[in-house]
């Protein structure tokens, strides 16, 4: 694996959120919010700017490594197929949850992730509002790191009977009679959401506030940190027809449970894709 400077990399996501994210949160001016596929598909400019600053980061931390931002790929699509051959890559969503600080809601993060030969090694998620940290690294487990310098471990809270479960479960990208037949299926679990932010989903989730996770679309950027923290965490993890998930797939699902029963019992009674 490879030799990872994981508080460097935790410094230069708090230097990009002090210089170029909070700055700009709730300080929009015209033009510096646009669309890209869609009305809740946004960039701004403080994505643009915080993804460069880190970007320029990790040429100096990590020189080796392929960068693949979520701007960058927005602009060259290409870039995303290096991520499955690269010796070493590093993906970063400069600002997940870009819909909620448009709004002016304080419910988004800065993710990385490390990825070594096809194999995700390290992943971090910064909260710029609380100034804390989830960390996580290979075989090392799940931490949440505080802005006293404190550490907690986080830890996956067993699952209950399938009508006690309270997750996120993101049906927008499924299409039309599927996506209704999986809403009519979430009235077996006590309670569902998304917060349209994977930054958070997964601190709650690997926190144990939460029992489960489903998403349908899948890019490197939104999920890779998140579902290397869930496993150290204790999650089991694996797309809907039961492999695992691996930085190169942007399809098929991913589906997080505390184990492998209750997963198998979320993917047969409620995500039944």
């Amino acid at each position: 694996m490879a030799d990872i400077d994981i508080a460097a990399l935790a410094n230069l996501l708090q230097e990009a959120a002090i210089k170029e994210i909070l700055p700009r949160f709730r300080n929009l001016g015209e033009g510096d919010v646009r669309m890209k596929t869609e009305a809740i598909d946004l960039v701004t400019e403080a994505d643009e700017a915080a993804e460069r600053l880190i970007r320029a980061g990790i040429e100096q931390i990590m020189p080796d490594a392929v960068f693949i931002g979520e701007e960058a790929v927005a602009a060259d699509p290409d870039l995303l197929g290096k991520l499955g051959d690269a010796d070493l890559a590093v993906v970063v969503d400069p600002i997940d949850g870009t819909f909620n600080f448009a709004a002016g809601l304080p419910l988004y993060g800065v993710m990385l992730s490390v990825v070594s030969k096809g194999e995700t090694v390290a992943g971090l998620i910064y909260d710029p509002m609380g100034n804390d940290w989830a960390i996580v690294e290979k075989g090392s487990g799940s931490w949440l790191c505080k802005a006293d310098g404190t550490q907690e471990k986080m830890e996956m809270r067993p699952a209950p009977e399938l009508s006690q479960m309270i997750g996120i479960a993101n049906v927008g990208f499924f299409e039309g009679e599927l996506r209704r037949t999986i809403l009519l299926n979430l009235a077996e679990v006590r309670l569902f959401t998304s917060y349209r932010c994977a930054a958070h989903e997964y601190r709650i989730l690997c926190q144990g506030h939460i029992h489960f996770a489903m998403y349908n679309k899948l890019m490197p950027w939104d999920h890779l940190a998140g579902t290397l923290m869930s496993q150290e965490a204790g999650a089991y993890a694996a797309r809907f027809d039961g492999s695992p998930y691996l930085p190169h797939h942007t399809s098929g699902g991913l589906l997080i449970a505390p184990d492998i029963d209750s997963w198998r019992e979320l993917r047969e009674k409620v995500f039944t894709v």
